[in-house]
């Protein structure tokens, strides 16, 4: 098994996480990501003292609790298929989070950062998440921008991206593993995978142009993709949508990223936008 992929806990039966992605677990200092299904009642409590985190919730409706604040009710689809994000924004040293299923059902990723600043705890509601939909024909995907570079944030970015049936991603290649500002920025990344089907699954190419890496991975619903370095295509099996929830962060707060010049071409072959996208509503689409 490639040590990029990292596959889910079991479920607990009493709720708690069916992902621990860590720094230490990654092999950087920069990310993190936990994802916690919850049933009813059901609580989970998470502390990172040393990262600012942003909560992306799923499936589900729950309460959230943090210091001296507290958020009564936030979410609302019922899965990532199902409707618009609402995150929660939360700095570092904020304190515990407890968080509690007010549904039947609930799915929240923790996604942290490290971070040294701190900035003001925020909700970020559907109506505030820009939809872009980038590419054309069957490069066409769609974009959910939840943490922005623009955000009041330290260093986490999070996106979530959907890429209809047979459709390619993150294409032309690209890559993001140095620092040479403005064109590209040194970023490590994440990639949270949800399939439309159970027995579904996408197919992603981690490579790198001297052949240092070069490796083509078959990633199914709730797997982790760990992106350190490389070019990172994703393409959706025929008949399966694919979902993937992307953290970031390392040396610039941007998305700055190069094309493998290879491949850049295709961008000027891109005429129509596939009509299936965005493939969830929401504001700006």
């Amino acid at each position: 098994m490639s040590s990029l992929l990292m596959r889910p806990l079991p479920a607990p039966a009493g709720g708690g996480e069916i992902v621990n992605v860590t720094q230490k677990a990654a092999g950087w200092e920069t990310i993190s990501l936990r994802v916690v299904r919850l049933p009813h009642a059901a609580q989970h409590r998470h502390y990172s003292p040393g990262e600012e985190l942003v909560l992306v919730m799923l499936g589900g409706q729950v309460s959230v609790r943090c210091g001296n604040q507290f958020w009564p009710s936030l979410g609302g689809r019922a899965n990532v298929f199902a409707g618009m994000p609402h995150a929660l924004y939360l700095p570092s040293g904020a304190g515990e989070v407890v968080i509690e299923s007010l549904t039947a059902f609930s799915e929240v990723a923790i996604c942290g950062a490290r971070s040294e600043q701190q900035f003001p705890a925020q909700v970020i509601l559907p109506s505030m998440v820009e939809v872009e939909v980038r590419g054309g024909g069957n490069a066409t995907r769609q974009i959910n921008h939840i943490v922005k570079p623009e955000f009041p944030a330290d260093r986490i970015l999070i996106v979530e991206v959907y890429t209809p049936s047979g459709n390619w991603s993150s294409y032309p290649p690209h890559k993001h593993d140095q620092h040479k500002m403005p064109q590209e920025a040194d970023l490590d990344e994440i990639y949270y995978y949800k399939i439309s089907k159970p027995e579904g699954y996408a197919i992603q190419r981690v490579y790198t142009k001297d052949g240092r890496r070069d490796e083509t991975i078959t990633v199914r619903d709730n797997q982790v993709i760990l992106i350190p370095e490389g070019y990172h295509p994703v393409v959706a099996a025929h008949g399966y949508d694919c979902y993937y929830l992307n953290v970031l962060a390392g040396s610039a707060r941007s998305m700055a990223a190069t094309d493998d010049p290879d491949y850049a071409w295709v961008r000027g072959e891109w005429r129509e936008k596939d009509p299936r996208v965005p493939v969830v509503k929401g504001n700006g689409a």
